[in-house]
């Protein structure tokens, strides 16, 4: 499959995430919209939602959407215990894989901004939740993951995308 890179990226987490945070993604999402950057999301509650707020161009990709099968084949490679998923929540992760490679699964994200519990950007735990799905199709594609439950993550967002991105944001200060 040839994949290719368009300005996308993915903003996604835990449902659970803190409000401080939420704050500052929606702030990313805002300076990531000022530089003409495509949001990739799963329209849930807390980290998506907080990204969707600020996007203003954005790809939400939904598990009562029609998802190709494709999706689900990839999902399953990446899913340590897919045989033992129902069937909604199968379609939940094999849709974590259009947020990184896009609708039609040939367009990666260039990054991955998110906040899971344990700051997981390569190896994933019970506690990175649903969100590590993406976090191990998005390492297995090269796709790099800032994960900003980490300290120093919003800098290397900044330095990663070379945009004016913290014009909305007093988080650097």
């Amino acid at each position: 499959m040839n994949i290719r890179q368009d300005c996308a990226y993915a903003g996604i987490g835990s449902r659970k995430t803190p409000p401080s945070i939420l704050y500052q993604m929606t702030d990313i999402a805002k300076g990531l919209a000022e530089c003409s950057w495509t949001l990739r999301s799963g329209g849930a509650a807390g980290a998506d939602s907080a990204f969707e707020e600020g996007a203003t161009k954005k790809e939400i990709f939904l598990a009562s959407a029609e998802i190709p099968e494709a999706a689900f084949e990839i999902a399953s490679e990446y899913h340590p215990a897919w045989g033992g998923l129902q069937p909604y929540v199968k379609k939940l992760h094999a849709r974590n894989a259009q947020q990184i490679l896009g609708k039609n699964l040939d367009c990666t994200v260039k990054f991955v901004v998110c906040w899971t519990p344990d700051g997981a950007e390569t190896e994933t735990t019970i506690k990175t939740g649903g969100t590590g799905q993406a976090i191990r199709i998005a390492n297995a594609y090269r796709v790099p993951v800032f994960n900003l439950a980490n300290e120093g993550s919003l800098e290397k967002v900044k330095d990663f995308c070379d945009c004016a991105l913290m014009q909305y944001s007093d988080y650097l200060s």
